[in-house]
């Protein structure tokens, strides 16, 4: 299957669609018969990477990877962004940073890695650890 992203007049995502596999690359014949703006998204594609759907694992074939991310409603299209355009999430928070490379939010600073479950509270601008109290 293929999926298309309508695009509104500020090139934030409003609707993520499926297509036939046959409409794969015809984003163009969809914008023809709409009158709409749509780019297509890769359903497996996250941070610059495509996902083979069956393993999770990253695929051996990178050139599946489409957009950086997945559209989602919300996302904005950025066509300065690689070589085909980038879809970029909704900032979560002021503090935090695009990161080029994969088109993705950054905290300032990274997620603990203690295996704790954490929250970010951007008036202390770190991250808080999320206790569980009902015991």
């Amino acid at each position: 299957m293929a999926h298309f992203a309508k695009l509104d007049e500020n090139n934030v995502v409003v609707f993520v669609t499926v297509g036939r596999q046959e409409d794969d690359g015809k984003e163009l014949e969809l914008q023809e018969r709409t009158g709409d703006v749509y780019k297509q998204t890769s359903y497996n594609t996250r941070g610059g990477v495509h996902y083979n759907p069956e393993t999770g694992e990253p695929s051996a074939d990178q050139s599946k990877a489409l957009r950086y991310n997945y559209a989602s409603i919300g996302f904005t299209f950025d066509e300065t962004k690689g070589t085909d355009g980038a879809f970029i999430p909704p900032k979560p928070f002021e503090s935090w940073v695009l990161d080029e490379a994969t088109c993705l939010w950054q905290a300032p600073i990274p997620y603990p890695e203690d295996g704790g479950v954490y929250t970010w509270d951007e008036d202390g601008g770190d991250w808080v650890e999320v206790v569980n109290e009902a015991t």
